[in-house]
């Protein structure tokens, strides 16, 4: 039932943490969001407790149990971040696209999100959309990456 749902078979190994994250990334992958209905499902397939099933989808800020916009925008907000004005990119993301912090656009164009840490700390600030990193921001540098994605 799952393995059809999400389009990827369970690994051939005892339920664990491992086939948990393994069914919860291909399900993200395949729907953009974690529907309860497809929790339940897993937790069932793997034996495992549901409230472990949705405390591991949602300890994790790429996972999502709600419904994101087309295009999920994660902003940094780790240490190096913040220092190089984070704050300033969430509101020029925010102004550029007119959706609050947290939120989705009522379009389902664009939802944002922070994150502790992209990866990316030398570049900072730093952002990602749908997957892909974007560094060194400035308003102008966003206002041109989020033309790409309109």
């Amino acid at each position: 039932m799952v393995e059809r749902r999400i389009g990827a078979p369970i690994p051939d190994r005892p339920p664990d943490s491992h086939n948990l994250l393994f069914l919860l990334g291909k399900a993200q992958s395949r729907f953009g969001y974690l529907p309860e209905n497809l929790l339940c499902d897993i937790s069932n397939s793997l034996g495992i407790a549901l409230g472990d099933v949705y405390g591991v989808a949602t300890f994790y800020s790429f996972f999502s149990v709600q419904e994101q916009g087309r295009h999920v925008i994660r902003i940094c907000k780790s240490l190096p971040c913040f220092i190089k004005k984070s704050q300033h990119i969430i509101n020029v993301v925010e102004d550029a696209t007119g959706v609050k912090l947290g939120t989705t656009s009522p379009n389902a164009r664009f939802s944002i999100q922070l994150v502790n840490c992209i990866g990316e700390c030398d570049k900072a600030p730093t952002m990602m959309i749908d997957g892909r990193v974007y560094v060194d921001l400035t308003p102008h540098k966003i206002s041109r990456i989020l033309k790409d994605y309109e």
